[in-house]
């Protein structure tokens, strides 16, 4: 796990040393474990490595090998051992234990297909040599971040967006469509596009192939999510029984480590099946317990330590609790803006932050977490929306009724909720509401929440959108920036691709069943997680006790919002800040904090 950058000087020139040396120190928290600098004529690779596997100086990067091809990477390709084993039978020799050099060998033998044959994560470029292209590739779901900036002189790429504007050059501009999109829909990273202006990531699934010779850059996908036939057909046993198979290797593979592993463990399902399956497999390994922590909320009604705890004494699991105060929040509030390097939409991500900061401390440098969960196995409320429409009129009274009594809230906040998913006008008409104080150009078309409504006709395509664009990127992005800012590598055993592949596949009712989501991973882990966790009702995850932090913080957080210039840009009058609901209120404190923290600038006011 790593940190990568890249410049190629258009016009022919070499790269400056300063100038590859400044963006790569800049992702230095990526990798403090050494650094290296590849140059090649009138392009340069800058890495930053985090030793994981084979730590020794074997892999250091940017890695060369059969003096054809050149990489810098970030990311963990968790089969190396398999790809390398079937490498060698065709007779390709390695000089180090590393999955670095799995890749070369792998790209020297089946080309740009080399992906199909990786497990991972991962965010690459690999110069050859004898093509004179620079082959750039990022994993299946997009765990591993690729951002880069195409001018008229210069293509500079990196794993960070800071890394790309100094790279580029000239002032930090706010692209005000992804703006409006984050403050009105509440959507983000569910396009190529980011918040500034000329800066792009390679989405998830995609490969870029940069031509040396003529500067000509083409981007395709490479992975998209299958539809196989076999898998709707299956018995529930059947489903339950691969299902159970998949997780169980997938979580081998990412226990795969020359360092210490643990896991986040914040007590709901999706954390406690994998600390749960991964405690006995770690301790028999390595002789050692296996580590989770834990991050407590201080408001009674969202504290889940105890879940967690159940959790840890029913596996021998070492659990450690971290408490974030008032006075923590407070002060990572700047550290926390610059980590994520975009608006983020709510106060909840800094409980995960403080998870990754203590798991640096106590020695952690690899850890697992639920991440993807959710969205490979319809845990989300708007899922019910999809799956209703796809049943017979009285299994969906049936089911309707079931979800009222394992959901939150009373019958009528049910359907209600279920309206506002599936009717975009309901949807529509609450956000122009909420957001009056915008200028109406920014309140005119809402594609995206048309596009989600009509995915709730159907589960699978409601699924797709949630993997591909609508929420697991931005999730993986808060993933990223958190664990990384720490030096700490995050695991995601739910977004192992077979994994991934079979709980798109299997029917709908093994994921929805009489209410209860998520319902072939409660079977699943009957007698291996602890049953009062399994069939939880309430759902939280690291919850922040965002009541009291924004209620001690609202003064100053009212003060950097009418200090913003792009937050004025977007109003057609005085936002009546009291009357604002919470999570407004974050999101433009949010947007204020960035704004600040990168001295961004409003685009042209044609553009409105």
């Amino acid at each position: 796990m790593c940190g990568i950058s890249g410049i190629i000087n258009k016009d022919g020139s070499a790269v400056d040393p300063g100038a590859i040396r400044a963006i790569t120190d800049l992702v230095a928290h990526r990798g403090p474990d050494g650094e290296g600098f590849y140059f090649g004529g009138s392009f340069a690779f800058g890495h930053r490595r985090l030793a994981i596997i084979d730590v020794s100086a074997a892999g250091k990067q940017p890695m060369a090998y059969l003096d054809r091809y050149v990489i810098t990477y970030n990311g963990e390709v968790y089969n190396f051992i398999e790809v390398r084993e079937r490498l060698a039978r065709c007779g390709y020799r390695f000089a180090s234990n590393t999955d670095t050099e799995v890749i070369l060998a792998a790209y020297d033998k089946w080309g740009q297909d080399c992906v199909d044959h990786f497990n991972g994560m991962w965010a690459f470029a690999i110069y050859d040599i004898e093509r004179r292209l620079i082959f750039c590739s990022r994993d299946r779901f997009g765990v591993k971040p690729f951002y880069y900036s195409d001018r008229l002189d210069r293509f500079v790429f990196g794993s960070e967006i800071k890394q790309v504007l100094l790279g580029a050059g000239g002032a930090a501009v706010a692209n005000m469509a992804v703006l409006r999109d984050f403050l009105v829909e509440g959507l983000h990273d569910h396009t190529s596009a980011t918040f500034f202006e000329g800066v792009k990531s390679l989405k998830a699934g995609h490969k870029l192939v940069y031509r040396l010779d003529d500067h000509t850059m083409v981007e395709t996908r490479w992975y998209t999510l299958p539809t196989r036939e076999e898998l709707p057909r299956m018995s529930a046993h059947a489903a339950t029984t691969r299902f159970l198979q998949d997780l169980k290797q997938s979580i081998r593979y990412r226990l795969r480590s020359d360092v210490k592993v643990g896991t986040c463990l914040s007590g709901g399902l999706d954390s406690s099946s994998i600390a749960s399956l991964s405690a006995p497999m770690y301790s028999a390994a390595s002789g050692q317990p296996f580590q989770a922590i834990h991050a407590r909320a201080s408001e009674a009604a969202i504290d889940e330590s105890g879940h967690a705890r159940t959790v840890a004494d029913a596996n021998g699991i070492e659990l450690c609790i971290v408490e974030p105060t008032l006075a923590d929040f407070a002060g990572a509030v700047d550290d926390v803006t610059r980590c994520q390097e975009e608006p983020f939409a709510a106060p909840s991500i800094f409980m995960q932050f403080f998870v990754f900061k203590k798991a640096r401390e106590i020695g952690c440098k690899v850890m697992l977490d639920g991440q993807g969960g959710d969205e490979i196995l319809l845990g989300y409320e708007r899922y019910y929306a999809a799956h209703l429409q796809s049943l017979a009129r009285l299994a969906a009274a049936r089911e309707l009724w079931a979800i009222h009594r394992h959901g939150n809230g009373g019958f009528i906040n049910v359907v209600a909720r279920l309206a506002y998913f599936s009717l975009a006008w309901v949807r529509i008409g609450a956000l122009r509401r909420r957001h009056g104080f915008l200028k109406d150009c920014y309140l005119t078309d809402f594609p995206n929440i048309r596009a989600l409504a009509a995915a709730t006709a159907d589960v699978r395509s409601m699924q797709r959108l949630e993997i591909e664009s609508f929420q697991l990127p931005h999730l993986l992005r808060y993933e990223d920036r958190n664990s990384m800012y720490h030096s700490v590598e995050a695991r995601l055993p739910f977004l192992d691709y077979r994994l991934v592949e079979t709980c798109y596949g299997i029917d709908t009712s093994l994921k929805i069943h009489r209410g209860w989501t998520k319902h072939i991973l409660r079977v699943a882990m009957r007698g291996l997680a602890p049953a009062s966790i399994l069939w939880r009702v309430n759902k939280l995850g690291f919850e922040a006790p965002t009541g009291t932090w924004i209620g001690a913080m609202r003064a100053s957080m009212e003060t950097a919002i009418r200090g913003s210039v792009l937050i004025e840009r977007m109003c057609k009058r005085e936002i009546d800040l009291a009357r604002l609901d919470s999570a407004t209120l974050w999101k433009l404190f949010s947007i204020a904090k960035w704004e600040s923290a990168y001295a961004v600038q409003p685009a042209a006011a044609a553009s409105e």
